[in-house]
């Protein structure tokens, strides 16, 4: 539970009234401050206000809907996002992840996953930065790796990735060609192991393949990703 003296704030955007209402009780409950909004214009509005340390934000709303919510949202300042959805489509999941979102939730949840994921997420969020000995810089093949900038590029070009985007590559590229599976990583990377979380990883995977190429991450048929490593 949070300290009194740093909660964690969370920014509620949903337009279910007693959804909005049954997640705030239950994130205060563990010791969160929260506050809630009900359409997408509003959200972006209380995010540059109450400045959050996580957003739980579903996809549809009045206004302007979740995804653009993300987007502007994460262009002024970046910030954990857990999106809900009504839709368990693979479609949803890529275009939210590629606008900023970091882990997602479908319809109907159960209060005790939701608030395991925002737990998650927040402490992903304060061990993003590495420890002084770690190594701050990696590189697999043209891809090169600043840990301590968060910077990605390809053959001198920036890669432009969002915040778990790169905890998942760095995740993998620590140690290429091992084969990580994908409850493997939901752990280290998400910091859960719900079995929902797994199509979550493969979206990141699909998502990090877009930006750095095919040849990047190899698929282990039933197991899990590599990194693949010039030899």
């Amino acid at each position: 539970m949070p300290s009194s003296d740093a909660r964690r704030r969370i920014l509620i955007v949903e337009d279910e009234p007693t959804i909005a209402a049954s997640i705030a009780a239950r994130l205060r409950a563990e010791g969160y401050d929260t506050r809630t909004v009900h359409d997408g214009l509003a959200a972006v509005e209380a995010a540059g206000e109450y400045r959050p340390d996580a957003l739980v934000l579903d996809v549809m709303l009045p206004g302007i809907d979740g995804l653009e919510v993300c987007r502007r949202v994460q262009a002024a300042r970046p910030v954990a996002v857990l999106m809900l959805t009504a839709r368990d489509d693979e479609t949803d999941m890529l275009v939210g992840l590629g606008v900023g979102a970091d882990d997602y939730l479908t319809k109907p949840f159960s209060m005790r996953e939701l608030t395991a994921r925002i737990s998650a997420l927040l402490r992903r969020v304060a061990r993003a930065a590495p420890a002084p000995e770690t190594q701050s810089a990696l590189r697999i093949g043209e891809v090169e790796i600043d840990r301590t900038e968060r910077r990605v590029r390809r053959d001198t070009a920036e890669v432009h990735l969002t915040a778990t985007e790169f905890d998942l590559l760095v995740r993998l590229a620590t140690r290429p060609r091992v084969v990580h599976t994908r409850e493997q990583l939901l752990g280290e990377v998400w910091g859960h192991s719900a079995a929902a979380g797994i199509r979550t990883v493969d979206s990141h995977v699909r998502a990090l393949r877009r930006k750095l190429g095919d040849g990047i991450i190899r698929t282990v048929h039933g197991v899990g990703y590599a990194l693949e490593s010039p030899r």
